[in-house]
């Protein structure tokens, strides 16, 4: 049977206490999986149901910035695909880039731009896992922000989509990158999601991004950034976050 897997960005892990006979299993005891080291990411991964739906939710993720490769940032990916998992969505705290947005908007991701410098497919490829080349002309399912976005109309929400730009951190960007971020054509940017997605195409699943604007980026406001404000951000708008996932994840085939 499949399930749908979902990714928890920093501050957004309170969905996972939604699910129906939930079962929670900390990073630690999984062999080969990456502990979360970052505030705001409990590090356990949680199943359980969702309206009939097998979801697998993991609260927290790991970042290139903690000492990770890019390899063991998507190992989860590689998990959840021999656990069912052909659905995937993953969330995120982002910053604004595109000046429509404000923090605690909800962006759904129509593409990336990966600028990472590294890629999880990098060595040798196993065929049975992927093709060598995986296409990634549509790396976010645009038939799952059609559902994300009905889903958003009848919970009162407005979704705009944008362009997720991938930086490494663990600094926060300067106002010139952001500048040229705008004019290479991102709207948001953060840390994390780019491996993942890739290493899901690769494994063939379905992916729906969500961005949660938990600051504007560097140089848009007169105010340095902090991570506290993304915790306090992502607090804020977690409950929306969670009427959202629990709309529309079962819709997710």
């Amino acid at each position: 049977m499949s399930a749908v897997g979902v990714i928890l960005g920093s501050g957004l892990g309170s969905f996972a206490d939604t699910l129906e006979n939930r079962k929670e299993t900390p990073y630690s005891e999984i062999p080969g999986w990456p502990a979360s080291t970052a505030i705001g990411h409990a590090g356990k991964l949680v199943t359980g149901r969702l309206c009939g739906t097998e979801v697998i939710v993991l609260a927290g993720r790991a970042h290139l910035y903690e000492g990770y490769t890019a390899q063991q940032v998507a190992y989860p990916i590689r998990e959840l695909a021999c656990r069912g998992v052909t659905s995937l969505v993953v969330t995120n705290a982002a910053g604004g880039v595109n000046l429509n947005y404000k923090p605690g908007d909800l962006v759904l991701i129509s593409d990336h731009i990966n600028l990472l410098g590294v890629n999880p497919l990098i060595g040798a490829n196993d065929a049975s896992l992927g093709p060598r080349f995986p296409d990634m002309s549509e790396a976010y399912s645009r038939d799952y922000r059609e559902i994300a976005k009905q889903a958003g109309v009848a919970l009162g929400l407005t979704l705009q989509e944008g362009v997720y730009a991938a930086v490494s951190g663990p600094s926060y960007e300067t106002p010139a990158e952001i500048r040229f971020l705008r004019t290479i054509g991102a709207d948001l940017v953060g840390m994390s999601t780019v491996p993942e997605v890739i290493a899901a195409n690769h494994r063939g699943m379905k992916v729906l991004g969500i961005s949660c604007v938990t600051n504007m980026a560097a140089g848009i406001l007169p105010q340095k950034l902090t991570h506290q404000e993304v915790i306090d951000t992502g607090e804020r708008v977690k409950d929306t976050l969670a009427a959202l996932l629990r709309a529309v994840i079962p819709q997710l085939k």
